[in-house]
């Protein structure tokens, strides 16, 4: 894949001046309130940075326009973008009038298009305005803002360079709101790993490209898929669309959109399990990472209805457990993956194995096995997200599968190819860095049983296996009830199970069920017999299982040998030390 580095603004550098905005915020609102300011005054700055270059032109065009019915076309032609603001002041007017710094700032806002004030809404902006002017903080903030360290304009800082600005500004309000940041934030090391991924085998001509992501929060993922896209193939197109129901999340997310010249109107506000915005719509990628440990009691109603409707709902394979709503994301992915589309998506280790043989999550995964739609997993290190150092794991979708691939799914073990970071992010203390990268999408090409890289350092595993290698047939083993002289009980000539004897055993799918029954039970207990009325057939992925090594441990003599020499030492540091003092 062709590399990408960012080689804009100082990112971090460029937020953390946006956020000591905080500094004169102190006391009349809060730590975790500093983000109700600085987000919405980010968005706003940014809309103002790209429309001050044409701003005069959009008011002599206003004036010509300003008794025509419909007006926007005019506007959005001379504004160069798909906004505009109709209003005379810009910043620096509106801080040349410090005493009506209110009155003209709700003027500026108001003149904006009917787009941006939707994005503006979702901030509810109006109550944390009355704040700053009861506490004198407005035309201060606007002041800083207008600083030329606050800039914000397309000439210096790009719209990928913005999308990052946005990234650690959320993360930093969920830090001090006290929230799990990494509900609205996934790094740029996993993103990038998941786009390449995606596109490792796609096969360009400049054609148009649709990506959905279902839970966007500020739409970096999308983003990045844009830039994956055009560094491959600078003449195809890409139609970014995605669903968010968090609603400052949603406005970061609409308003780059808008700045980036897409339609905004890909991007809708609402939940994504129980309100569907996209009902009917295929997408060529999917790049999601959804929450995880979270439950869907909130939905349930709505997605127990949507399961109901079967083959013509998003849920018919069945529902999870209702504490942890991840494989709906899933199934919500699939309905609306083309019939040639790929999907990746980050799960925790739950979907792999939880739930019984017939359980809701067990039948999704035979779902999606017995369709071959798996393609692989791929499993990161702890400490990849900022809000959780649990393993994660990316699953890979593919709905037109080459043939050599075709039945098969193969499992990567990538939680060794990080390395350490400097200073962690939260709980993120491990990056994908390029080289890593370039392993994990190496191995997903090849589609080999091999070791990428060196086994004592940064390296990752591949195996492939059969699709039915994950599923399994769980048979019921039944035991007579014996009466006190040790004969059985029969009832109508038949013997009547003992259900404090009764076991179950896990018959691999594609073995025969009476031979595994005669080679692996009968032995043991050969008055035992299978009802087959209660046979349910599960698929489970034991991925750890899969990639356990054993180490023998360690020789006594050797850790003997160890704690020996351990004594010399302290023995010697404690003469040294005690014949100094005598000395003195």
């Amino acid at each position: 894949m062709t590399e990408i580095t960012n080689v804009g603004v100082n990112i971090a550098e460029k937020s953390t001046v946006i956020w000591n905005v905080a500094d004169m915020l102190r006391g009349p609102f809060k730590p975790h309130e500093y983000g109700l300011v600085i987000l919405p005054m980010t968005v706003i700055k940014r809309f103002h940075d790209c429309l001050l270059p044409t701003h005069d032109k959009v008011l002599e065009q206003y004036e010509k326009v300003k008794k025509l019915e419909v007006i926007d076309g005019f506007l959005t032609k001379a504004s160069g973008y798909q906004f505009y603001n109709i209003s005379k002041f810009t910043f620096d007017t509106l801080l040349s009038d410090p005493e009506n710094i209110e009155a003209n700032f709700r003027d500026y806002l108001a003149g904006f298009s009917s787009n941006v004030q939707d994005v503006l809404s979702k901030f509810e902006f109006d109550n944390i305005i009355k704040r700053m002017v009861e506490s004198n903080t407005l035309y201060l903030v606007i002041k800083e803002f207008n600083s030329p360290k606050g800039y914000l304009g397309p000439d210096k800082v790009s719209a990928v360079d913005c999308g990052y600005i946005f990234e650690d500004l959320v993360r930093r309000f969920n830090e001090s709101y006290g929230e799990e940041a990494g509900a609205h934030f996934t790094s740029r090391d996993v993103v990038y790993l998941m786009t390449d991924i995606l596109l490792s085998d796609t096969k360009f001509n400049g054609q148009n490209i649709t990506v959905y992501d279902m839970c966007m929060g500020t739409s970096q993922m999308l983003s990045c898929m844009e830039e994956r896209v055009h560094a491959l193939d600078s003449e195809a197109t890409v139609t970014c669309f995605g669903q968010e129901f968090n609603p400052s999340t949603f406005a970061i997310a609409k308003a780059d959109m808008m700045i980036r010249g897409g339609d905004p109107n890909n991007f809708r506000f609402g939940d994504t399990l129980s309100d569907d915005k996209f009902s009917g719509y295929t997408f060529d990628r999917i790049i999601s990472n959804p929450p995880f440990g979270i439950d869907w009691k909130r939905e349930q109603k709505a997605v127990e209805a949507e399961a109901k409707k079967g083959v013509n709902g998003r849920f018919a394979p069945g529902l999870p457990k209702i504490s942890d709503g991840q494989q709906l994301f899933v199934l919500n992915g699939l309905a609306k993956l083309a019939e040639d589309g790929k999907m990746a998506i980050i799960q925790n280790g739950s979907p792999l194995f939880s739930g019984d043989a017939g359980s809701g999550p067990s039948e999704i995964r035979r779902y999606m096995l017995e369709n071959d739609w798996l393609d692989a997993i791929i499993q990161l290190s702890t400490d990849q997200f900022m809000n959780t150092g649990i393993s994660t794991y990316i699953w890979v979708f593919s709905k037109d599968k080459p043939s050599y691939r075709a039945g098969k799914v193969q499992l990567i073990d990538a939680s060794h190819c990080y390395e350490p970071r400097r200073k962690s992010i939260g709980t993120k203390r491990n990056d994908i860095t390029d080289a890593c990268r370039s392993l994990i999408v190496e191995a997903y090409g090849d589609f080999q049983n091999k070791v990428y890289g060196d086994k004592d350092g940064i390296y990752c595993e591949s195996k492939i296996f059969d699709s039915v290698d994950f599923g399994y047939n769980k048979i019921v083993v039944e035991r007579p009830q014996k009466d006190e002289s040790g004969e059985i009980v029969k009832k109508k000539g038949k013997p009547v199970a003992d259900s404090s004897l009764r076991d179950t055993e896990n018959v691999p799918l594609d073995e025969d069920i009476d031979a595994y029954f005669a080679r692996e039970v009968l032995p043991y207990v050969p008055d035992a017999w299978i009802d087959k009325t209660k046979t349910k057939v599960g698929y489970e992925i034991p991925m750890t299982r899969y990639f356990y090594e054993y180490h023998a441990p360690e020789k006594v003599e050797d850790i003997m040998g160890r704690i020996t020499k351990i004594e010399a030492e302290i023995a010697a540091s404690l003469q040294e030390l005690f014949g100094k003092e005598t000395e003195c």
